[in-house]
């Protein structure tokens, strides 16, 4: 999948997914995370007031059991220091690497945490026995990037599994009289969660 760090709809996504793979008993397929830096996608840093409305909507619409301890003040104006922290945990393995990219979202979204910040980078690292990256950490994003626009990934996340391609199967996003109107798709979330593991 290509998704970005700071994306919370992702972070909606990806634990509905770890949730339905922990209720089979499983804790297989691993996921692949990729970076799809919406700040390179845009132009721009994303803005932490609108991904705050983005937050309280989820909770209030959807997610009531997640977000808990966001704070946007500690929003990261960049994605790219957890995306390469990201790159080097795959480079041990697809286990390490979703443990990294799953603790990198919960340290944002339910801690509270600038997973841009050093001491964050290096403490996520230390408790999975990573290395931090060295060198230019937005390499790892530029080639993610370009791989993605390639396969025509059009936002975060976007998924593929087996031959098909999934842009944020989970939600349901829509707008209605100036309002974000946000749902399960039951239908597509219930299809998507067959193919990704494979049930």
């Amino acid at each position: 999948m290509f998704a970005d760090v700071c994306c919370p709809f992702t972070h909606v996504g990806l634990r509905r997914l770890i949730d339905h793979r922990q209720a089979l008993g499983r804790v297989t397929p691993r996921l692949l995370i990729r970076a799809w830096p919406l700040e390179l996608v845009n132009g721009m840093s994303l803005d932490p007031d609108l991904i705050a409305e983005e937050v309280e909507d989820l909770r209030d619409q959807v997610a009531p059991d997640l977000f808990g301890g966001f704070d946007p003040s500690a929003f990261p104006r960049t994605s790219i220091p957890a995306f390469a922290l990201a790159a080097v945990a795959y480079q041990r393995g697809l286990a390490t690497g979703e443990a990294v990219s799953l603790g990198l979202r919960d340290a944002l979204f339910e801690q509270g945490r600038n997973v841009a910040e050093p001491d964050v980078l290096a403490e996520i690292a230390a408790e999975h026995h990573v290395a931090l990256p060295t060198g230019d950490p937005i390499g790892h994003a530029m080639a993610d990037w370009r791989e993605g626009q390639s396969r025509g990934v059009v936002g975060s996340p976007h998924f593929f599994v087996g031959g098909t391609s999934m842009f944020c199967p989970v939600l349901d996003i829509h707008q209605v009289d100036g309002r974000r109107h946000i749902s399960v798709d039951e239908a597509t979330a219930r299809e998507f969660f067959e193919r990704a593991l494979e049930v």
